[in-house]
């Protein structure tokens, strides 16, 4: 979900002139201006095509944003119960669920929270749907469908790899999985462009489309950059219209990352510099393990806010203990110094979500910035009793 991410962080000019002194480090600064902006081509894509959009919650859950996103859009859709309960209690809309296997002790609240709730296999939905008649709750059930077409190009984050566990795979759906089912969900994108989802299309249309008239909805999941500047929206228009004509039903969308793209920085200072042998080193209080996890796991290098195009290079990693804490290596127009500010770019999707606290390494403040107006508002700063309290 961040393979992209070195060459597609767009354009930084607004946070170019946020001065990076105004808050303490680490900490991650959202632009509500770039989310409009974002959300904006949203809700123009909803508008022409007809389509409804979801937030995904497991890219973007600062909640405190809730009254801007869904503003446009038409509700969320989580990952399980705790984000279900994120979802019901501060955004308003529709709540979708989806969850790989669900735990039968969550079920009767999450049926309670959610509209529709999207299993992965139609074994695990007809072993709980006695359960789910019994809570006499309202909501509709999907079936997630896995396309079997592989468009990714990081394994580990495509939903359509060989043997991947997420979705039913579609060569073994047969008519008797759908019973009850009102909807088919597919996600098998990852920070991609039209072409993979009109490609997949393609490919699943054949194996589906004698289901689609006796079902509501389709749900072509997240994954699509809609917001960035190179997506073909007129073509994803054509798409969706043309599908939900030809087989009269509701299409959605759950776009995570589209929603919050180059609408955040991470930013943070040198604690300390040195050499070793060739190499020059700089520690920050940013930690990639703690706090851009996709660093390590893609792994990709995040793109710095006014990197220099030459100059000394320094190697930057992180305050843990974990050798392979390192960020990437990055030039600066003079040697760094400790106490020297920096930002990376495009990190309030996934960033956010993923921190931790390993090794007592602190998390970041959260702030709420407005490049429109300047106005800079803290969110949320996080003490040492965050590390205490997870651990006894």
């Amino acid at each position: 979900m961040t393979a992209m991410m070195a060459t597609q962080a767009g354009d930084p000019a607004a946070f170019a002139r946020f001065d990076l002194t105004r808050v303490e480090t680490p900490a991650f600064v959202v632009d509500a201006a770039a989310l409009r902006r974002n959300l904006a081509i949203l809700s123009d894509i909803k508008a022409r095509s007809g389509a409804r959009i979801l937030l995904a919650l497991k890219a973007f859950s600062m909640w405190q944003t809730a009254p801007l996103t869904q503003a446009a859009l038409d509700g969320t859709c989580a990952s399980g119960l705790w984000e279900a309960r994120l979802a019901r209690k501060h955004y308003p809309g529709h709540v979708e669920t989806f969850c790989p296997a669900y735990k039968a002790a969550d079920l009767p609240e999450i049926a309670a929270l959610s509209d529709t709730i999207v299993f992965n296999t139609p074994m695990q939905y007809a072993r709980f749907r006695d359960l789910l008649t019994r809570t006499g709750e309202d909501f509709d059930v999907g079936l997630r469908i896995n396309p079997q077409h592989s468009t990714g190009d990081i394994p580990k984050y495509d939903p359509a790899s060989p043997g991947s566990r997420l979705g039913f795979p579609v060569s073994q759906l047969r008519e008797e999985h759908l019973s009850g089912i009102s909807g088919l969900h597919m996600h098998s994108l990852c920070e991609q462009g039209f072409e993979p989802l009109l490609e997949t299309w393609e490919r699943l249309e054949p194996q589906i489309a004698p289901y689609l008239a006796r079902l509501d909805w389709l749900n072509l999941g997240g994954g699509h950059h809609i917001t960035r500047a190179d997506y073909d929206r007129d073509g994803l228009v054509r798409l969706l219209t043309a599908i939900a004509d030809k087989y009269d039903l509701q299409v959605w969308l759950e776009p995570g990352e589209a929603v919050a793209l180059d609408a955040g920085i991470l930013v943070g200072q040198v604690l300390d510099t040195f050499r070793n042998g060739d190499t020059d080193i700089a520690i920050t209080d940013i930690s990639a393990t703690c706090h851009m996890p996709d660093v390590i796991e893609a792994p990709y290098r995040p793109a710095m806010l006014g990197e220099a195009t030459s100059g000394q290079v320094h190697r930057l990693g992180g305050p843990s203990c974990l050798a392979g804490d390192v960020i990437g290596d990055y030039a600066f127009a003079q040697a760094p110094e400790p106490g020297v500010r920096f930002a990376f770019l495009d990190q309030a999707h996934y960033s956010m979500v993923k921190t931790t606290t390993f090794n007592g390494v602190p998390l970041p403040s959260i702030y709420l910035w407005d490049s429109g107006t300047d106005k800079l508002e803290r969110v949320r700063a996080f003490d040492w009793t965050e590390f205490e309290r997870r651990l006894g």
